[in-house]
């Protein structure tokens, strides 16, 4: 059994602290607004609307989602030592959100279909994305400057993965919504990015707010090794960049320092994998609703299907974690998951509520797998000290950001080998049954090998270490 890296609460320790528990993890969890709707918004509806309202092909589509992802990866790593080179870096974060918002209005409010409108997409998630390494970056690395005990920080990260869930939900159902209201096309898309966008200052509002002033001066000492993690757990043993000697200077010292943290690569490695599973899922549920359901207006119910776990089992996954461990969670999270999706491929012969069901079990092991995984990331950035936090945060952001880009763009080049018949009347056309098996492929298949190599890759450093 793995050594529990984070107890919620030790002999001789001092209680968890008000503030961590209340007015801060709301202001923090806040920003979790901003996370969802990036992640919820074009991962839902963007590759839809390029091949269904725009009339671009699935594979053009699918790249232009993946290149302003990439880029925003390429990103995450000198914004985050940026952020350490400027002892203030929460200011990234409102300039952050509010670029995202602005960028979200204009990347649905083509002037026109097919070509112009594919560029004017193009760009607004472009300039989306570049806004969002801004607030992405330090805003994940929050939690280790808020507190030095890490049974607040894993409370930190808990609130987040809940509102991660509120904003799916809100984007997912009334997004949709939206687009009907508006009466479809360009013009009821115009809707959902202003809708968007206000979620997104609305995050961005709370979490600098919620935040303001709060350091880990406001807490009392946490006693030696409490922001370590545990023997076996990513980070231990791990030089602190706060030790004489320590600290980097430049980039490429402070990457070649992350790097030298136990278990982190694997970690890199682990979220990079599983976004592409979570990316290539949410983006083919429009194409599921609609080919193999029958029925578009079922996409919020099963976006609704797969986020609301997120608040309803967080609590168990975290006493699941203080358990097992946050790696033995994962595998855990991971099988749930995969289950879920797997379950999915099925769908032509299950009845709507088995499907529903499918996919809140697949919901099930996502809120564990987000949970663990930035948990894991908190004992990462805790065990280098904090000069080194931007960097860290910004690694882990650009595999979160890689992930999600790739796998939309591996779910678009599924519809293409599978012979998916795109449209620019704003209305999908009727699909062969070849076409239909792509789009069960990308949403059942893939995403539960994916997360079956997530599993493998967090546990490459520890069969290494025994061999």
């Amino acid at each position: 059994m793995a050594v529990d890296s984070n107890p919620v609460t030790r002999p001789g320790a001092a209680p968890p602290l008000p503030g961590a528990r209340r007015w801060l993890r709301a202001g923090y969890a806040s920003g979790a607004l901003v996370t969802g709707a990036f992640s919820t918004l074009p991962g839902l509806l963007l590759l839809p609307y390029l091949t269904d309202t725009l009339g671009a092909g699935a594979a053009l589509a699918g790249t232009v989602v993946l290149v302003p992802k990439v880029w925003n990866a390429l990103l995450g790593p000198l914004v985050g030592h940026a952020g350490d080179r400027v002892p203030r870096r929460r200011r990234h974060l409102p300039a952050g959100g509010v670029g995202v918002a602005a960028a979200f209005a204009l990347m649905f409010s083509a002037p026109g279909s097919h070509s112009a409108g594919i560029w004017w997409a193009a760009v607004g998630f472009f300039l989306a994305a570049t806004a969002y390494a801004f607030f992405q970056v330090p805003y994940s690395a929050l939690p280790a400057e808020l507190t030095g005990r890490p049974a607040d920080r894993v409370a930190l990260v808990a609130g987040r993965v809940a509102v991660i869930a509120v904003s799916a939900l809100l984007i997912g159902t009334v997004g949709p919504a939206l687009v009907d209201a508006g009466g479809g096309g360009v013009p009821g898309h115009r809707l959902v990015g202003l809708f968007g966008a206000l979620c997104v200052l609305a995050g961005t509002a709370g979490v600098v707010l919620g935040t303001k002033g709060a350091g880990r001066r406001d807490t009392a000492p946490a006693e030696p090794g409490a922001g370590a993690p545990a023997a076996g757990e990513p980070g231990a043993g791990a030089p602190r960049a706060d030790e004489p000697g320590a600290e980097p200077s430049g980039l490429l010292r402070r990457l070649l320092l992350a790097r030298r943290v136990p278990g982190f690569a694997a970690l890199l490695g682990a979220i990079a994998v599983q976004s592409v599973a979570t990316g290539g899922l949410t983006a083919g549920a429009p194409y599921f609703s609609e080919h193999i359901l029958g029925d578009k207006n079922v996409t919020g119910l099963l976006v609704a299907a797969f986020v609301a776990p997120n608040l309803l089992t967080v609590r168990a996954w975290t006493r699941l974690g203080a358990r097992l461990g946050h790696r033995a969670g994962y595998r855990w999270a991971c099988a749930v998951f995969g289950a879920g999706c797997l379950l999915l491929c099925a769908a032509p012969v299950l009845p709507l509520p088995v499907v529903l069901l499918a996919m809140v079990v697949a919901g099930t092991g996502h809120a564990g797998q987000l949970l663990f995984l930035y948990a894991l990331l908190q004992d990462c950035i805790a065990s280098e000290g904090l000069r080194g936090v931007g960097v860290s945060s910004g690694l882990f952001t650009t595999c979160e950001t890689l992930g999600l880009a790739v796998g939309p763009f591996l779910y678009g080049l599924t519809l293409a080998v599978f012979g998916y018949a795109s449209s620019g009347t704003g209305h999908a056309v009727a699909q062969s049954h070849t076409a239909r098996e792509g789009i069960l492929v990308g949403i059942g298949l893939l995403p539960a090998l994916a997360a079956l190599a997530a599993t493998a890759v967090l546990g490459r450093e520890r069969r290494a270490k025994r061999g």
